[in-house]
């Protein structure tokens, strides 16, 4: 490709990417950044194709961000040039990958696609921690060359490495650490798009519970609060097991909790509610202080769409309220 073509393809990809900008959805805006300069990395070393491999070090997997003419691809860490690249913290570069004992051919064998070159950059946050790689496949000019390549494609790493990192930072505000859920803030973002079509579009509906844990204080007082951790992680863990897919479960705030279920009427809200209620009654957390045993009581409610988000959840809030009055451990609607 000619120097003037790869400058207006450059140009062209970055115009496209500052246009879209303004259109990003809250749930997509990372995943669009991602996509154009993965396509940029690939026009600035003319290769065939190009991905971006985000590491999610408590999974030990790699997966794809982005990737051009692929679908998302998830491999264990410990496999592949890609996680070569991140394990030794240094550009792979291979213009002979079937001879390479570090390839991974499987993509390949597949989909039928043959790979003849392949270069790999790591990619770090400020702290200098590797959090991603940058690859690219089939230089159409001959092979890569590593000190000329990885300068040119050091500019798109560079920004994706930002992008991940911020990508990470807004992923780590949403989520409650003890837990593992969605917090508040993750519950806000999630309503803005999540569940769009239930509460904008005729013939859908969503409902919504707000449960809490019985008595919670007094785990804490007899047990100690990290006892009381663990009830809270055991109460995170059967909302999630019976979290119907779709649906989406949120840590409200102290020993509260939200579950959202779209296209799901009040009735089977309230059996959904009182299925959780049972499991959470049978089950026992075992903590190195006590064998615990506890029970949560539940406010449904039926999204009413001429109501705000906040009075809708005051209903079930009123609703869990009479729960807790009338006895504890009951699904009031």
């Amino acid at each position: 490709m000619e120097s003037s073509q790869i400058l207006t393809e450059i140009y062209n990809v970055s115009a496209e990417l500052y246009d879209d900008m303004s259109d990003v959805l809250p749930n997509k805006g990372h995943t669009k950044i991602f996509s154009y300069l993965t396509r940029l990395g690939k026009v600035l070393v003319n290769a065939d194709r190009a991905s971006f491999w985000k590491w999610d070090k408590k999974a030990h997997v790699l997966w794809t961000a982005a990737a051009t003419d692929a679908d998302t691809i998830v491999v264990p860490e410990s496999k592949g040039l890609v996680g070569k690249a991140l394990r030794e913290g240094r550009l792979i570069v291979t213009n002979d990958p079937y001879s390479d004992p570090d390839f991974n051919p499987e993509v390949d064998r597949k989909t039928g696609y043959v790979t003849r070159s392949v270069l790999v950059m790591p990619i770090s946050n400020i702290k200098g921690e590797y959090i991603g790689a940058y690859q690219v496949i089939n230089k159409l000019d001959g092979g890569f060359d590593p000190a000329e390549d990885s300068r040119k494609l050091s500019l798109a790493a560079v920004i994706c490495g930002l992008a991940l990192e911020s990508d990470v930072f807004l992923d780590e505000s949403y989520t409650d650490r003890l837990t593992g859920l969605k917090n508040r803030m993750g519950f806000y973002s999630d309503f803005g798009w999540k569940y769009d079509t239930a509460i904008n579009q005729s013939g859908h509906c969503l409902s919504l519970f707000i449960c809490d844990i019985d008595k919670f204080k007094s785990v804490n007082d007899t047990y100690g609060h990290n006892a009381g951790d663990e009830v809270l992680k055991l109460m995170a863990d059967i909302l999630s097991s019976c979290c119907t897919e779709g649906f989406g479960v949120y840590r409200w705030g102290g020993e509260e909790f939200i579950m959202i279920m779209p296209d799901t009427d009040i009735e089977a809200c309230v059996d959904k509610a009182e299925e959780i209620r049972k499991k959470i009654e049978s089950s026992v957390c075992h903590t190195s202080e006590a064998d615990i045993t506890f029970t949560a009581s539940f406010g449904c409610a039926a999204f009413n769409k001429a109501k705000t988000i906040a009075e809708n959840i005051g209903v079930a809030d009123k609703n869990l309220y009479i729960a807790k009055e009338t006895g504890r451990n009951r699904v009031i609607s």
